[in-house]
């Protein structure tokens, strides 16, 4: 039987700290560029009057720019979260910032950070609140080991899915030090009728009409025609790993593209539009070797392209979305689902979570011939003029329950209750 964790706003408190002054919160993610999911949650604390500085690696990066655009102090990582003979020099500067800054809580996303934080913070006197962007790591036998006892210098670990969440508890971390808020995806921003003007009021509702006139544009754009099936996959390439998932990539294109072929050989009038570069210079030289070991260059039916700005325009012209991976916290299909667009995902990690039996599909890990069998039903449905209903049902869900506002409270919550209470547990 699955476990359910509680709700993120359920955390217990146990007194101590008035739950409604001005607290000090201090961010520590490892990247400066990537983990732009933390917007939304920096965004509701500081609603709440809380100051937030976030603590990232020195230099420019997209993350960085974009918080100090918005008037977010942000602090550079005396510690660059790397294993090497500098280690100890970085956890012991970062030590000293933490406690110049003096936060209320500290709150980190990412295994390194959370490494880091906790090493770094031994022994002081302040909340400690570690989120899990995604669950992958805890495959691993020996992480696994040091999280079994590590956990516990988290006040709160709050998990971006259930899954994570249930990994955890079989690892003795009880139900309330455990619960789920998921980064999810700004409803508001990523749906179909995105570029038509918004609704008087502030309603949001979805325009149809919009979103139909949307579709038209980003195909013709395309060059693919109405009556043609398309496929979309929205991930970064990331290189394999030698401890995760037998050296293989994680986002699944080694599984995706053999089960395309299959698919495409029995239905040509079909298009696979990939979106996504390889991540740093590994992630990219591991593009190329895909793209040569499974020869999508210049075939027809297969458009690759690299990492864009905005993949709004791209959802809209698809008709299915395909996370094939190998692990996963909730991945792209969120996104696709906020924009009305139905997915078929790995049964990997908490990619299960993102869809219903109204609004997608869910298939075995690394299983070509199953994925290829999706595919098939899916595109019976586009012909028969049924995914598109199905299409709206993902929006519903994405409304429901992955909307990151409502998801940024949930874990602001969480702050507010381990700075109120302490430790926890």
């Amino acid at each position: 039987m699955t476990e359910e964790p509680e709700e993120a706003g359920r955390a217990p408190s146990r007194g101590g700290r008035p739950a409604g002054r001005r607290l000090r919160v201090a961010v520590l993610l490892k990247t400066n560029t990537g983990g732009m999911w933390i917007l939304p949650q920096v965004t509701e604390l500081r609603a709440r009057g809380h100051e937030v500085v976030v603590i990232l690696p020195a230099g420019a990066g997209r993350l960085t720019g974009e918080l100090q655009r918005r008037g977010v102090t942000v602090a550079e990582s005396p510690f660059d979260f790397r294993v090497g003979p500098h280690a100890l020099r970085g956890l012991l500067g970062l030590r000293r910032l933490v406690r110049q800054l003096a936060p209320d809580v500290l709150h980190y996303h990412l295994l390194a950070s959370a490494f880091a934080a906790r090493f770094a913070t031994f022994g002081m006197t302040l909340g400690r609140v570690h989120m899990v962007a995604g669950p992958l790591y805890l495959e691993s036998r020996l992480i696994r080991c040091f999280e079994r006892l590590l956990w516990r210098l988290d006040d709160v670990v709050i998990c971006g899915c259930r899954h994570a969440s249930n990994r955890y508890g079989q690892l003795g971390c009880p139900p309330h030090r455990r619960p789920v808020a998921t980064y999810g995806v700004d409803t508001g921003r990523v749906r179909p009728d995105w570029a038509a003007e918004a609704a008087p009021g502030g309603v949001e509702r979805v325009d149809w009409r919009a979103h139909a006139d949307a579709r038209a544009k980003a195909r013709a754009e395309l060059g693919i025609a109405a009556d043609t099936f398309l496929a979309v996959m929205v991930a970064y390439v990331y290189p394999p790993i030698r401890l995760a998932n037998r050296g293989r990539g994680i986002k699944g294109h080694d599984v995706l593209l053999p089960a395309w072929r299959r698919f495409h050989a029995r239905h040509p009038r079909t298009h696979l539009l990939i979106i996504g570069g390889g991540w740093g210079p590994a992630g990219e030289a591991y593009r190329r070797q895909l793209i040569e070991q499974f020869g999508t260059a210049g075939v027809p039916d297969i458009t690759w392209l690299e990492t864009v700005d905005d993949v709004r325009p791209w959802y809209a012209a698809a008709d299915v979305s395909v996370s094939p991976s190998l692990g996963e916290s909730h991945g792209a299909a969120v996104e696709a689902g906020a924009m009305a667009v139905p997915s078929i995902v790995s049964e990997a990690g908490g990619l299960p979570e993102t869809v219903d039996e109204r609004s997608g599909w869910v298939v075995p890990v690394d299983d070509v011939p199953a994925l290829a069998d999706a595919l098939h039903v899916a595109y019976e449905e586009f012909e028969a003029g049924r995914l598109a209903e199905r299409g709206r049902a993902a929006r519903r869900l994405m409304e429901e329950r992955f909307d990151n506002r409502r998801s940024a409270g949930l874990v602001a919550e969480v702050i507010e209750s381990v700075a109120a209470g302490g430790r926890h547990g």
